[in-house]
């Protein structure tokens, strides 16, 4: 059992602030894209190497795995990971470590969970003396793009050697005030998997509709009788959304193409439903579009799984963080239809996958994948320490 109060902990937190938020400064300032990350990794592994911490680079090509071990390395090992990637946005705050990088963003917060991560191994370095085990912080490239950073780095054996016990991971929560830690036990997130749908047709004029296949009207159909796959198939009880955000066909008004491209996502919590609801689109999709005359390709690539968190563990870090902040400062959070790739290390390993409040006041309220988000900066001290209230004490 760590030595270290809770207390303590929050005087350590307090007095390296100001360095951490610094540290978020600059990946903020230099955001790089979904496997891009080469500065980002560099800049993390110098400030490793500095404090002394064991660590490997270049897995998943940028992805960056340290081991901090504490007295008795083997009674316990806890794995922590931090997303290291930004998004393809062009940011409109105006401050002081705004985007060097024009058209790309930190508008996930992914700087601000490498920065936790780091100010925790920090920490955690200095103090190894007074805890027992061994922690792995896992620096993790491309969680927003196919096929997810953490599914290449599992390939790659980030869950073993060692293996660890528990697996946790946190997220910045904008609509969750500063002070605040959020979690929910057992189904958190959905899974999320790409839908690519070719029409095809025949195309001619539009005048002469009889002398053509519409691959126009053809969608038009399809897009609304897909969503009696929701309706009529999936159990009300078990959500689940099928959306299309992209329709590309023909050239000019009074032409009829030969094909129409579609592209959506389903979104589901349940896998053997997910498993089920592709085959039913794929099936629909190509009957619907044979039935008027055309025909259809369907790619339905797996992408992210639904994030379980294991109720044993989301208990324990509930109560750590009741402990460290407050009963009245740990809420629970509602089910989400958006996708983490955490998930699939959940899948592998007990883990739980929370979130920190980040606005302050009407302040920092953008919604992430905003050219506006931003944080509340003081909310990296409790990042920080739910990542060593955690690796201490769990």
């Amino acid at each position: 059992m760590s030595a270290i109060s809770s207390t303590l902990i929050q005087e350590l937190v307090e007095a390296n602030l100001e360095e951490f938020i610094s540290f978020r400064h600059h990946i903020h300032s230099h955001p790089e894209l979904s496997f891009q990350e080469v500065e980002t990794a560099k800049y993390i592994s110098s400030l490793l190497t500095s404090w002394g911490i064991e660590h490997q680079t270049g897995l998943a090509g940028t992805g960056i795995v340290a081991l901090i071990k504490g007295q008795q390395p083997e009674s316990r090992i806890i794995a922590m990971r931090a997303d290291m990637d930004a998004l393809p946005i062009l940011e409109q705050n105006d401050v002081p470590y705004k985007s060097q990088n024009p058209g790309v963003m930190h508008a996930c917060g992914h700087d601000v969970h490498s920065t936790c991560l780091l100010g925790a191994a920090k920490l955690l370095q200095q103090t190894r003396d007074e805890w027992e085990g061994t922690i792995k912080l896992i620096f993790q490239p491309g969680e927003e793009k196919h096929p997810g950073g953490a599914s290449l780095l599992i390939k790659e054996g980030v869950l073993e050697n060692p293996k660890p016990q528990a697996i946790v991971g946190l997220h910045v929560y904008p609509h969750l005030p500063f002070g605040k830690v959020g979690y929910k036990a057992g189904q958190y997130m959905a899974s999320a998997d790409e839908i690519y749908i070719t029409v095809k047709g025949k195309g001619g004029h539009a005048a002469l509709p009889h002398q053509t296949i519409d691959p126009i009207i053809i969608s038009a159909n399809l897009l609304t009788s897909l969503q009696t796959i929701i309706s009529r198939s999936c159990n009300p009880l078990q959500p689940s959304v099928l959306s299309f955000g992209q329709i590309h066909g023909g050239n000019a008004g009074n032409v009829i193409p030969s094909e129409v491209k579609i592209e959506g996502t389903l979104r589901c919590m349940d896998e053997a439903w997910r498993a089920k609801a592709h085959e039913l689109i794929k099936k629909h999709t190509v009957e619907l579009c044979r039935a008027m005359g055309g025909d259809a390709d369907v790619e339905i690539p797996m992408g992210y799984p639904s994030l379980f968190n294991n109720p044993e563990v989301t208990a324990r870090v509930k109560q750590l963080a009741e402990d460290a902040i407050g009963e009245q400062n740990v809420v629970e959070l509602d089910l989400r239809m958006a996708a983490e790739d955490f998930s699939f290390y959940t899948h592998q390993v007990p883990g739980c996958f929370f979130r920190i409040g980040t606005s302050y006041g009407d302040q920092f309220t953008f919604p992430v994948h905003n050219a506006q988000f931003d944080i509340y900066e003081n909310a990296i001290g409790i990042g920080v320490r739910m990542f060593c209230e955690i690796a201490m004490k769990y």
